[in-house]
């Protein structure tokens, strides 16, 4: 793989957006966390997903690149960074002894080639298949179908119908949800009302670009990626499932207008317009980002596959 230089001024200043960039969504849930309050919304990104604000704070280059300057001797410490060698600076038209560091693709990919290879497999059959809208986001009010049945309560949350009127939506409508982590989240009652059979097992055959967690879950695949994606594709990635997530519990069964979120009342037809509406337009989003996240996974999958496996992997999935 190829190395660019970017010199001292240049990253530093990207450095510095990214960190302007992380602060504004994860200044405020610190504070909520530190004050011991809940978002319903805005905290979804950094609870449901494993990423904390401190490693997504972390601005990456990507693989390929070569930071210059004393700054970057920092990096010689961080997980999957390395010095490059006087050959590497050369390419890189950097004189030796430059002090520099740069993704260690190696070291990755020897690591975390199975999340690289998977995360390829799930990106090109998403984008390769035709969007469906018509879920209408029902997969959240199949999460509190029977919930009186079942003891579920939401300790701060309100269903805008009550509960008749919840389960009243969930059996007057086709529930067809192709994500199997939104479908695992189902009661019991509502497992047999949806016609689709998503599992972790067809997971890579079921998603499909019009789905509303699928488009969010871009955001995961570009972080379980880093350092090797640049985090500026990771940021766009997380910004779209920011307003995604906003639009799925605007339409969810929650009543979330005094948090500033009024709902997208999807047991009308009116209602069902709007989300379709604002799904499309998510998913064209979507489909351009999974774009760029394969433009940015191909040398690496064009490498892991050039490479044998580590004599411990072999023979392992």
């Amino acid at each position: 793989m190829e190395l660019q230089n970017l010199p001292q001024d240049e990253w530093l200043r990207r450095e510095a957006a990214h960190a302007r960039r992380v602060r504004a969504y994860a200044d405020p849930y610190l504070a909520r966390r530190s004050a011991g309050q809940k978002h319903p919304v805005e905290d979804f990104l950094f609870t449901y997903y494993t990423q904390k604000p401190g490693q997504l704070l972390r601005w990456h280059p990507g693989a390929g690149v070569v930071l210059s300057g004393a700054a970057a001797a920092a990096r010689a410490g961080w997980k999957y960074y390395r010095t490059p060698d006087d050959g590497e600076l050369a390419a890189a038209g950097l004189p030796p002894g430059t002090d520099a560091a740069t993704v260690d693709v190696e070291r990755f990919l020897s690591e975390r080639r199975d999340a690289v290879q998977f995360a390829g497999i799930i990106l090109a059959g998403t984008a390769a298949r035709p969007a469906q809208f018509g879920c209408f986001g029902l997969h959240e009010w199949a999460m509190v179908y029977r919930q009186d049945k079942f003891e579920l309560r939401h300790e701060y949350l309100k269903l805008r119908l009550g509960s008749e009127g919840t389960d009243k939506v969930v059996e007057d409508n086709r529930i067809r949800c192709s994500h199997f982590d939104a479908y695992r989240f189902y009661t019991p009652d509502a497992v047999p009302l949806n016609t689709l059979e998503p599992s972790r097992e067809n997971q890579r055959s079921m998603e499909q670009p019009g789905c509303l967690h699928a488009n969010m879950d871009l955001y995961k695949w570009a972080y379980k990626l880093a350092p090797a994606l640049p985090s500026e594709l990771v940021m766009d990635c997380f910004e779209l499932s920011w307003r995604i997530r906003a639009m799925d519990m605007r339409a969810s069964p929650y009543e979330l207008s005094e948090w500033g979120y009024p709902p997208i009342r999807i047991e009308t037809p009116d209602g069902k317009a709007e989300y379709v509406d604002q799904q499309r337009e998510f998913a064209a989003a979507s489909q351009e980002l999974r774009r760029r996240l394969l433009v940015e996974l191909t040398p690496l999958l064009q490498t892991a596959a050039a490479r044998p496996l580590p004599a411990a992997q072999e023979g392992h999935p």
